[in-house]
């Protein structure tokens, strides 16, 4: 492997998958296959951490501590402490999780919220790079995650996908997340007048200068984006499912 100063490794949790992947710090792009195995059944701590460091394994990784680690996680993180839990188990609320994986894996990692290292990924390496003001990135997928990245600086833990519709009295991922579409059986037209709803509002609060749109359903983009009304600009993620491992290992590196 080449020097670590130029590659990290990036995991992504997720709550229904696990991703990693060497990346090649230098292009922002996998230096590797992607790797991938299922969130262990109710997403406790210590069977996440077993499914880590077989990703590890598989990538040849887990005992090379010259390699940075950085890790994305689906909740809200300060200071290596997870203060929530979207679709994984209560137990992270309140969880020194930095601290848990590396004692566990045996080396220094950098844990991070996941939307937020997406967006580290295309802040460096993507649609956001050498934009302006403020861009606000969205995940799209079984929960809405959110970056904000003011002038390519991240303000972590926006957690956006939050905001309230008072309406039906859900937050916004219940009501415009990909995981909605697919629940509630729409078509990409009906979708996207839910998704009307979310841009509107989140536009209003922020007046930002580019809205990114990332996630699984990213790669559909051309299917939903062009149905939407708005005075931002909104465009796909370039690094879509990818962008987790690539904005996680960025951060590893600093």
């Amino acid at each position: 492997m080449a020097s670590g100063t130029t590659r990290a490794v990036g995991v992504d949790i997720g709550g229904t998958g696990i991703k990693a992947g060497i990346v090649d710090l230098d292009r922002g792009e996998l230096a590797s296959d992607r790797v991938k195995v299922a969130t262990p059944p109710g997403a406790h701590p210590p069977d996440v951490l077993a499914a880590v460091r077989e990703v590890l394994e598989t990538l040849g990784v887990a005992d090379d501590a010259t390699v940075p680690l950085g890790v994305a996680f689906p909740a809200i993180v300060k200071n290596g402490k997870t203060l929530s839990a979207a679709n994984v188990s209560d137990e992270w609320i309140g969880f020194e999780a930095e601290k848990f994986f590396e004692k566990g894996l045996g080396r220094d990692i950098h844990f991070a919220n996941d939307a937020d290292v997406a967006g580290v990924a295309e802040v460096r390496f993507g649609a956001a790079r050498d934009q302006p003001g403020l861009t606000i990135l969205t995940t799209l997928g079984t929960g809405i995650g959110s970056a904000l990245l003011y002038n390519g600086v991240l303000i972590p833990n926006s957690e956006l996908g939050h905001v309230q519709r008072a309406k039906h009295g859900k937050d916004a991922e219940a009501y415009a997340a990909y995981s909605a579409m697919e629940r509630d059986e729409l078509t990409w037209e009906k979708w996207a007048k839910r998704l009307q709803w979310y841009y509107s509002h989140i536009e209003f609060l922020f007046s930002p200068d580019l809205f990114v749109v990332g996630g699984g359903v990213s790669k559909h983009a051309d299917q939903f984006l062009h149905l939407l009304e708005l005075r931002t600009p909104i465009v796909p993620a370039v690094h879509r499912n990818n962008a987790g491992i690539i904005g996680a290992a960025a951060l590893a590196l600093g």
